[in-house]
């Protein structure tokens, strides 16, 4: 499990097509120590270490998971946001976030306001109903909280700080740019128990 609290970003080194899927080789600054085996989001993706050296690492995206997600058109020199899993003793920060994406969206608009931005997003195609004002959402992987609901232009609105901006791909968006999309798991199990009990 993961919370949205993006450690750092990483520049991808490599991009393989393989058969069934691709494989990644991500550069890190600050993490390290990678194992074979471990579970590391990628944009939000959660992925699985094949290889690792000093200050990078090796995954890769199966078929189904390209089909869901941006890193279908990921390139050679692209940022990606990434997280550890949740240590049993961390500090939960974010939201409840599993490194699932459930689809992908658009950014359309960016806005400067005071110190922070805003940044405005296409409600995803079939999952515009777990899109809630001041709900959770994921975007890349960053944990965020919707803070404006346009149900009539079918967008909504998140508003970025000068560390989020900084630290994570946010900085690097322009209108237009496809975005992975988590949207809150504890919308999803309300929504199945309410049809259950109907």
């Amino acid at each position: 499990m993961f919370t949205g609290i993006v450690a750092e970003t990483g520049e991808v080194e490599q991009v393989v097509d393989d058969e069934g899927g691709r494989r990644l080789r991500i550069r890190t600054s600050e993490m390290s120590d990678f194992e074979h085996g471990e579970s590391v989001a990628v944009d939000g993706v959660c992925l699985t270490v094949e290889e690792a050296g000093d200050h990078w690492f090796s995954v890769f995206t199966a078929s189904e998971t390209l089909e869901k997600t941006k890193l279908d058109a990921i390139a050679t020199g692209d940022g990606v946001n990434l997280e550890r899993p949740l240590a049993a003793d961390g500090t939960f920060d974010g939201h409840v976030v599993q490194g699932h994406v459930d689809t992908t969206t658009t950014v359309e608009g960016i806005e400067r306001v005071g110190e922070d931005w805003t940044f405005t997003f296409a409600q995803p195609t079939g999952y515009e109903r777990y899109i809630a004002d001041k709900g959770s959402v994921t975007i890349d992987g960053v944990s965020l909280t919707v803070a404006a609901l346009d149900d009539e232009a079918g967008t909504f609105d998140v508003a970025i700080i000068p560390t989020t901006y900084e630290v994570t791909v946010f900085g690097e968006y322009e209108v237009g740019d496809r975005v992975n999309v988590e949207v809150d798991v504890i919308a999803k199990y309300v929504e199945r128990l309410s049809m259950v009990e109907e």
